[in-house]
């Protein structure tokens, strides 16, 4: 299993292949944007014309891709489908962020072409692709997972078997709806500190020795203290997309979604306001933008 083909080479696809270069895998790589593939190709690995194309000369393609509907039909495709010219025997790993059903649905499919099809979607943004310390949530089959484990030991640090297919990304969805909405309460209560005498710095320091310390700040907190929003860990737009996931998910089971209610709907004012370019941090820029706003209306 040593021909490995990376889908999407962007931040995080970019540092998969990487790794998997420096441990001697051969690297397929295929991505819409030519100067992604011509990066990777410089390092060694080989480029693809098309997703059939690499799909016809691997044992393993890996996806990281930017939404469900993408995914849907690079694999599903009819004529520029991958399932279709995949060997039987193959395997699939998606590690994009994807929506519970539609990943149910192509491990089904991937079944019928006697494909091995597993959602690991990660955790450790483009720092921990580059370094290989991913965290990395695996949904299929518990039989098949041996036989991917050492392709995920070569990207990630932190494997965790979750369950049968579509199990990882729904402890992915649940994760990133926890980041996003930490986010927004770290935004609101560093700006009303700050604006009522404590310095955010301060602050921040206190609550990470203190009972409210959190591995996010420890992620975005430097953007929220610089205002650096441009500084994208994790951009807002893909926070968004996974928040609209986790919303479909929870609603589908009928739990009350009145907690992650506030967050998200300031998610999606930044996002109305052009910020979906910037890093998910940029809720903190909205929240004293918003605040600006209310001082002028009351002036």
């Amino acid at each position: 299993m040593k021909n490995i083909g990376i889908v999407g080479c962007g931040l995080m696809g970019a540092g998969i292949a990487s790794n998997l270069l420096k441990k001697d895998y051969h690297v397929h790589v295929f991505d819409i944007n030519d100067e992604l593939v011509q990066a990777l190709t410089d390092k060694g690995a080989i480029g693809a014309e098309n997703v059939r194309t690499l799909a016809k000369l691997v044992d393993v393609i890996i996806l990281s891709l930017p939404s469900p509907s993408v995914i849907q039909q690079l694999m599903t495709d009819q004529e520029q489908g991958a399932f279709s010219v995949m060997k039987k025997g193959a395997y699939i790993l998606d590690m994009s962020t994807n929506d519970v059903a539609i990943t149910r649905q192509l491990h089904e499919i991937a079944k019928t072409y006697e494909i091995e099809y597993f959602d690991c979607p990660l955790s450790g943004g483009p720092e921990g692709a580059h370094n290989g310390t991913l965290t990395i949530m695996t949904g299929g089959s518990e039989q098949a997972f041996p036989e991917v484990l050492p392709v995920l030991e070569a990207v990630g640090e932190n494997i965790e078997y979750v369950g049968e297919s579509g199990a990882g990304q729904i402890v992915k969805l649940c994760h990133n709806m926890v980041v996003g909405g930490v986010i927004t309460l770290l935004s609101e209560a560093l700006i009303t500190g700050e604006k009522a005498g404590v310095s955010k710095e301060k602050i921040a320091s206190i609550l990470q020795n203190g009972s409210a310390q959190t591995r996010v700040m420890d992620v975005f907190g430097a953007n929220m203290l610089k205002d650096t929003f441009n500084d994208v860990k994790f951009s807002l737009a893909n926070m968004m997309k996974d928040m609209n996931l986790y919303r479909d998910l929870a609603e589908g089971q009928q739990i009350p979604t009145v907690s992650s209610q506030s967050a998200h709907q300031l998610f999606q004012i930044a996002s109305y306001n052009g910020k979906n370019h910037k890093d998910s941090t940029a809720v903190y820029e909205m929240i004293g933008q918003l605040r600006q706003v209310e001082l002028l209306n009351k002036n």
